[in-house]
């Protein structure tokens, strides 16, 4: 959903056809993505619609980055250590 909601705002039936569930299991996972401030959605006469919300992808993707530099410090670490191994079964 965050995906197909990355390319432009969509109603919650369009999600429920694009993702082959029920809209009330859409509603559900909107209801939990915008408690998690990833999506906003409004609703226009019966039509729920849902987007990103930029903030809250700007938060998670700070998340990411912090994390990034961590996980690219050990696998370099264990790059050299396989390296090492490999250079000394030669």
């Amino acid at each position: 959903m965050i995906e197909r909601l990355g390319e432009r705002p969509r109603a919650v039936s369009a999600l429920a056809d694009m993702c082959g569930i029920t809209v009330t299991a859409v509603g559900q996972h909107i209801r939990v993505l915008e408690e998690a401030g990833l999506v906003a959605s409004s609703k226009l006469g019966r039509v729920r619609s849902c987007q990103l919300d930029l903030d809250g992808m700007k938060i998670v993707e700070q998340w990411l980055s912090e994390r990034r530099s961590a996980w690219d410090r050990r696998l370099d670490a264990l790059g050299s250590v396989l390296s090492s191994q490999q250079e000394g079964n030669r």
